[in-house]
């Protein structure tokens, strides 16, 4: 059922903006900035400073941590840190005094603003602690994307509270932003095969490997046996190719770890291999309950390589422990994969845009690999005719799962609709608006990119759809809609 119906949605007065003080302390290698094609100029730098005197050493060491040292968490460390990738450089048994190392390692570190450019694409979650929340409301997690120099982006977190009367409130972000340590993660073979038969790789070479490990391996587990592969390559065809591609699909499986004492605003999803070298886009979170009734937050998003896209898939129980892995599968290879908050039938579900333009859905027994996807929705209104996709993952109700879509149409303007799924078989809609519920307001047309409100996720609370979106890549903004009023615009 479709219906003219446009349910009044209400625009809340509280905006989110890019901060530009919010900054993390990266490596930087003078000459590999990205746009030269010669030779780091790290050997004369590091020949400059060693050439000091100990009181300019101190000087100069003094001016930097008094301008810097207020704007980073434990500065001294990451400085003691890029000032070690410098050790191989110096000469055997050299000693460097404390100051000299650290201001070796400043002088190859730079400051990135996470949201110097832009901060979009939010998407809301109950938070997994509700300990000391009023009677009637609900603490929340919300992402947001935050993009900086050169449009890298990175996933940040916000939290707040929405009140018994369905009204968001957003906390005040700490200061800071520190990014969590990478760590290793289980590897999954189905992923591998997947991935290789996509890449035309899945032969005797690749089976050999794979064949040997178990549902579950560690990276030390896989580099033996590639060792082992490498060590007969007389036998076997495309050797070496085969095992630099496993090398490849290895890299994109990572866990990332907070320090507890970082408070969640302050913690900062940075990429962590070459498949995300330029971004991690668009997370959808959702509170994802399995049949026993654990509880994981999943969150699926684009890996942006800077030529490439691919998914990943994030889980965390608590916010400061994650582990990214492929998604991957021919319903995997486009944006915009986004889970069902519980298993149907037995069987992940997702929502996926496979075929680039419309919104259909998957089913998959393992929740990285994603091989079929239904079509359920094309384009038909005009304020759609470029493309469809979802904004975030399906949200449970009695009368069926309510999905919010985003449409694009002339002016490549994109605008947010909703639509309503069967419980038991999310493939056939049961109710769609044929108006948009969230076009771009007249002072939301301007921004990082213009005439854009964009959503990767609401929630249900207090009988009210709490929809915070992004407001040309520039702001994030808040709409609320009382529940009944869109169930009834959906022919409910």
């Amino acid at each position: 059922m479709t219906s003219a119906i446009a349910p009044v949605v209400t625009r809340s007065s509280q905006r989110l903006r890019a901060d530009p003080s919010r900054v993390i302390a990266r490596l930087f290698v003078p000459g590999l900035e990205g746009f030269e094609h010669q030779e780091p100029r790290t050997a004369a730098v590091l020949s400059r400073i060693l050439a000091l005197s100990e009181d300019e050493v101190l000087v100069s060491l003094d001016d930097v941590i008094t301008r810097f040292d207020g704007r980073h968490r434990e500065l001294s460390c990451a400085f003691r840190r890029n000032a070690l990738e410098l050790a191989d450089r110096l000469r055997p048994g050299a000693e460097l005094s404390e100051p000299r190392m650290l201001l070796l390692g400043a002088t190859f570190t730079s400051e990135f603003a996470i949201e110097g450019a832009a901060l979009c694409n939010p998407s809301i979650v109950a938070h997994p602690d509700q300990a000391g929340t009023a009677s009637g409301s609900l603490r929340f997690v919300m992402s947001v994307r935050g993009i900086g120099e050169g449009h890298r982006s990175s996933i940040g977190f916000r939290t707040g509270v929405i009140d018994a009367a369905g009204q968001p409130r957003i906390d005040r972000p700490v200061a800071l932003a520190t990014v969590g340590e990478t760590t290793p993660a289980l590897l999954d073979p189905a992923v591998f095969r997947i991935e290789l038969a996509r890449l035309d790789d899945s032969g005797e070479a690749a089976e050999f490997v794979l064949a040997a490990l178990g549902e579950q391996f560690t990276r030390a587990d896989l580099d033996g046996q590639l060792a082992n592969l490498e060590n007969h390559m007389s036998t076997r065809g495309h050797v070496q190719r085969t095992a630099d591609e496993i090398r490849a699909i290895a890299q994109r499986s990572y866990g990332v770890e907070f320090d507890s004492r970082v408070p969640l605003s302050e913690r900062v999803l940075w990429p962590a291999m070459p498949a995300e070298e330029v971004g991690m886009e668009d997370a959808r979170f959702v509170r994802f309950v399995d049949d026993d009734g654990s509880v994981t937050f999943h969150a699926s998003y684009t890996a942006y390589s800077g030529s490439d896209i691919s998914q990943q898939l994030l889980a965390t129980t608590d916010f400061r422990t994650f582990t990214s892995t492929p998604m991957v599968g021919p319903a995997a290879a486009n944006k915009g994969l986004a889970l069902f908050p519980r298993r149907i039938g037995g069987r992940y579900a997702a929502l996926s845009r496979a075929d680039r333009e419309s919104n259909a859905i998957t089913f998959s027994d393992h929740p990285y690999v994603w091989t079929e996807a239904q079509e359920c929705q094309s384009p038909a209104e005009s304020w759609e005719v470029l493309q469809l996709g979802n904004c975030g993952s399906p949200i449970e109700t009695d009368a069926g799962w309510l999905v919010l879509t985003h449409g694009v149409g002339p002016m490549r303007t994109y605008r947010i609709g909703a639509m309503l799924l069967d419980l038991d078989d999310p493939a056939r809609i049961i109710g769609r608006l044929r108006k948009p519920l969230l076009s771009p307001a007249g002072d939301e047309q301007n921004g990082y990119v213009p005439n854009v409100v964009y959503s990767c996720g609401a929630l249900v609370h207090a009988d009210t759809l709490v929809l915070p979106y992004g407001i040309g890549d520039s702001a994030i903004g808040f709409a609320t809609v009382a529940m009944p009023e869109l169930m009834t615009a959906l022919g409910i």
